[in-house]
């Protein structure tokens, strides 16, 4: 079986920074510095990269969070080759039908998510994150069983690359999700919170669906989260509101791809 994407993109002369430089750092100042590289990558090489380094952290039996998104994949990709030729014995909790579809292509072994329990280990992206290793998550559309199975999880590690690292979150538009039937009413609330658009994903005729068979209100705070959790608490809280995509205090470390290279930047609060 063949562990690459599908039409890879073309070589770079640039140059390429070798993986797996890992920096605990401080909280409030998580700008990781590697060396400087003798040439760069692409950055799909270099995501590429991140994706597998953060398989650093997976071993031998371990239940895991397969996460959502373009990055992540080449986590997943990853895991099916340590599985095929290093024989490790893993199995998987998939984040989307897409993640699910991937896994089982590859095959990973898959847990129903009502059946997992408490999991090892989640690897998943993230649309922002902020130097308290706070995100925001939903880009996707995946953002409620993404933290179904984050909260299930005794550590999380995001995949990014360093334009989803901010000072504050909130000018990726916070994705809410909301039951189809009530996202109008919601709608209104959220917009009394909100200073910027509230706009359903996909809008009226065309509404986005999740997996769950629900809709996203996308809503433009603008970079002034500075308390997600008193946000998320206070959006929660609306009748009809499902998920929001705010990941306050989950993640233990980021996999950072960035022009210097591939850094792993550790929570000093977090569980690794």
């Amino acid at each position: 079986m063949s562990y690459t994407v599908s039409d890879p993109p073309a070589p770079s002369d640039r140059p390429m920074h070798p993986i797996g430089r890992t920096h605990r750092i401080p909280r409030g100042n998580h700008h990781a510095r590697p060396n400087a590289p003798k040439f760069m990558a692409s950055v799909e090489q270099l995501k590429e990269q991140a994706g597998i380094e953060a398989c650093r952290f997976v071993t031998d039996g371990m239940a895991l969070g397969l996460g959502t998104g373009s990055t992540v994949r080449y986590s997943i990709i990853e895991i099916a080759r340590m599985i095929e030729q290093d024989g490790i014995n893993v199995s998987g909790v998939p984040t989307s039908e897409g993640t699910r579809e991937l896994a089982e292509k590859l095959g990973i072994p898959l847990i129903p998510m009502e059946q997992a329990g408490t999991l090892d280990l989640t690897i998943d992206g993230a649309d922002e994150f902020d130097k308290n290793f706070d995100l925001i998550k939903g880009g996707g559309g995946a953002l409620t069983r993404e933290k179904i199975v984050a909260l299930a999880s005794k550590s999380m590690v995001v995949v990014a690359d360093q334009s989803k690292q901010v000072e504050t979150l909130g000018e990726f538009d916070l994705p809410v999700e909301v039951d189809q039937m009530q996202w109008q009413a919601v709608h209104t609330e959220i917009s009394s919170l909100c200073p910027g658009p509230v706009r359903l994903r996909g809008g009226d005729r065309d509404p986005f669906v999740t997996d769950n068979k629900g809709v996203i209100l996308d809503c433009a705070f603008g970079p002034i989260i500075s308390n997600p959790l008193a946000l998320e608490a206070g959006i929660r809280g609306i009748p009809g509101v499902v998920e929001v995509g705010l990941f306050v205090g989950i993640c233990d470390a980021v996999v950072l791809a960035s022009p210097e290279g591939v850094s792993t930047l550790l929570n000093p609060g977090g569980r690794l």
